[in-house]
């Protein structure tokens, strides 16, 4: 995939994730710095596991500087602009979650092949990338992670994984592999969104 594209989508990516973390820190009525670190963690904190976990030197938002501009300019004009009384519709939030995951699902997919070659390790950091700045954020909001609940969270993340390195397996190209990847996760996370879909829950039952 042209390397300037990867990119482009990249900060698309940071920048909706930014934008969910500001929704939640709205919602939880905040200061303008803890808008912006909550919004911050949302946006860089999978990546920067998963940079770490790769030992890819300097973490990406280190060696470029324009991951940050893009958080701080993106936290600005959203508290700018829902600053209004109207109330936001109860989607906003885990519609912009959705998209920012099934990007950064396949932007963590990408980055680990530049430095190994399973798809399973791919698929792994893949799903880091995705859930871990959301993990991080809904901690810090003192929520229950959305990966830990019985909602189609991490499950996205692992089908798009598989269908991204799926593709590249049967010989398809990485821009086609990567479109794949988004819009499977996209696809599979707002249908549970729309259709309340969940995973069986794991439960013992005690004995009186």
């Amino acid at each position: 995939m042209d390397t300037l594209l990867l990119y482009l989508v990249d900060l698309f990516g940071t920048a909706v994730f930014a934008v969910s973390g500001v929704l939640l820190a709205g919602r939880l009525k905040m200061d303008p710095f803890g808008v912006i670190v909550l919004g911050s963690v949302t946006a860089i904190g999978g990546g920067t596991i998963r940079d770490m976990a790769l030992g890819a030197t300097p973490v990406f938002w280190i060696g470029d500087t324009t991951y940050l501009t893009v958080i701080f300019v993106t936290c600005i004009l959203t508290m700018l602009v829902v600053r209004r009384p109207k109330r936001l519709p109860w989607w906003v939030l885990p519609v912009s979650d959705a998209i920012g995951l099934a990007v950064f699902v396949s932007i963590g997919v990408e980055k680990a092949l530049m430095f190994q070659d399973s798809y399973m390790v791919a698929i792994i950091m893949g799903v880091i990338t995705g859930c871990g700045g959301g993990i991080i954020r809904d901690v810090l909001a003192r929520e229950i992670p959305m990966v830990l609940r019985s909602e189609v969270y991490a499950t996205a993340c692992i089908l798009g994984g598989m269908f991204h390195t799926g593709a590249l397996a049967m010989g398809y190209d990485t821009t086609t592999a990567l479109a794949a990847g988004v819009s499977s996760t996209l696809i599979i996370r707002l249908g549970a969104i729309r259709w309340h879909l969940s995973l069986p829950t794991f439960a013992i039952k005690s004995q009186s």
